[in-house]
C-alpha cells in the first residue's frame, strides 16, 4: 500500500470514529503527508511511528475515543501509532 492509500485509509477510518469531529492539523499546520498535488491534514509518517492528530467532540471520552482511533488505524500501519488530541470542538 503507498503512503497515498494509507493516508487516504486512515484519514476515513479516524474520522468514521464515533467522537471524533476531524482531524487537526496542529497548532501551525505542521502535521500533515504531503503527496504529490495535495495533503492530508492530521496524519503523519515518521520513523518512529504514525502520528495521528484529531479534534473531538465535546463530551466524547478523550482516553476512549483515542485508544479507539489507534485500534481503526492499526490494520493499516506496522509500528507505534500516537494519537494527539489537539482540540474540543462543539458539535
Amino acid at each position: 500500500m503507498t503512503d497515498d492509500d494509507k493516508a487516504d485509509a486512515i484519514a476515513a477510518a479516524v474520522t468514521a470514529v464515533p467522537g471524533v469531529a476531524q482531524l487537526h492539523a496542529g497548532m501551525f499546520g505542521e502535521v500533515a503527508t504531503y503527496l504529490p498535488g495535495r495533503k492530508v491534514s492530521g496524519i503523519r509518517f515518521a520513523d518512529n511511528g504514525t502520528e495521528v492528530h484529531v479534534s473531538l467532540e465535546f463530551g466524547a471520552p478523550v482516553r476512549e475515543t483515542a485508544s479507539v482511533v489507534r485500534n481503526a488505524v492499526a490494520p493499516i500501519v506496522s509500528g507505534p501509532i500516537h494519537v494527539t488530541i489537539e482540540d474540543v470542538v462543539t458539535p
